[in-house]
């Protein structure tokens, strides 16, 4: 990684609190299903953050250091 971006442990603790996002987000939809258009909303661009989140530090420890 260079100087200033994140490091490896920031990394992990960032992919480990999305995908826990993401699984509190499917449990909640799962149990009480989706009420309304602002509900759907809630569900689309936090499922998108979450999501995004996850595979952009997943990505980004695969790839290892960067020179």
């Amino acid at each position: 990684m260079n100087r200033f971006g994140p490091t490896r442990g920031e990394l992990k603790l960032r992919l480990v609190i999305s995908l826990g996002g993401l699984a509190l987000l499917t449990g909640a939809y799962a149990t009480n299903g989706i009420g309304g258009i602002a509900s759907l909303e809630i569900a689309l661009f936090g499922g998108a953050f979450f999501a995004s989140s996850a595979l952009h530090s997943a990505w980004r420890l695969w790839k290892g250091p960067q020179p």
